[in-house]
């Protein structure tokens, strides 16, 4: 028994690491379509590169999907950016970012994965901003950081110790390469999707909280989904 589990457990970390490369793969290779193969040049390559090498992503595996991207070689091919939006149960208002290579087989699988929501129009209740994971270092002040660096606003990270900065959309690029000179190491750039009226996970009941996850848990493991905004909050 103990041999299984331990053979089930490998099995869901390599799983959960090819899901990630994946979507890592489609974000180098948007990038690359949009702002050129040269990281130095491409500040949204720059931090998807630097996002696959902190997840340990072979080079040759980074090499090929900047390449494709760029449409360099045989193999180049084009991811489009599609967004749905729409409500989980209990009325918690959802911005999905899909990666795709085929429209037509992504639209059908959000409405599967929407059966226990709903779509619907909800972009209204979301602000389209710049998000920066950061992480002080040597006792920075994350408040003053963010001041001095230009971003809008902070609140805590999803992971222990890191700090979330947003930013105007316009800022994003100058307020990313500003924070380390304050003392923040920058984990991830991107844009993102803020909710201006999130839901109190604590207003729902145990078993509403276990749906909303459930059926956010579903849209993540759509092999098309790149990025999941809920308007949640602890």
């Amino acid at each position: 028994m103990g041999a299984q589990w331990k053979a089930k457990g490998k099995a869901l970390v390599a799983d959960a690491k090819g899901k990630l490369f994946g979507k890592l793969v489609k974000e180098i290779m948007v990038a690359a379509r949009l702002g050129g193969g040269d990281p130095a040049a491409n500040s949204r390559l720059r931090m998807a590169v630097e996002a696959a090498r902190k997840a340990s992503m072979p080079k040759d595996t980074l090499d090929r999907a900047i390449k494709k991207g760029a449409g360099v070689g045989a193999d180049a091919v084009n991811y489009s950016s599609v967004l749905f939006e729409g409500y989980a149960p209990h009325r918690v208002p959802v911005m999905v970012e899909c990666l795709t290579d085929n429209p037509n087989r992504t639209a059908p699988n959000m409405r599967v994965c929407f059966r226990k929501g709903q779509m619907s129009a909800v972009a209204w209740d979301f602000d389209h901003v710049g998000m920066i994971e950061g992480e002080p270092e040597n006792g920075a002040d994350v408040e003053m950081a963010a001041i001095e660096a230009g971003a809008q606003d902070f609140e805590a990270g999803e992971e222990e110790g890191t700090t979330l900065f947003i930013t105007d959309i316009a800022d994003l690029d100058a307020v990313s390469k500003a924070l380390p000179a304050q003392g923040i190491k920058v984990l991830s750039v991107k844009l993102g999707y803020k909710a201006k009226n999130p839901i109190s996970m604590s207003s729902l009941s145990a078993e509403q909280q276990e749906e909303v996850q459930e059926f956010l848990a579903g849209l993540e493991n759509d092999d098309d989904v790149q990025h999941v905004y809920a308007g949640l909050v602890d």
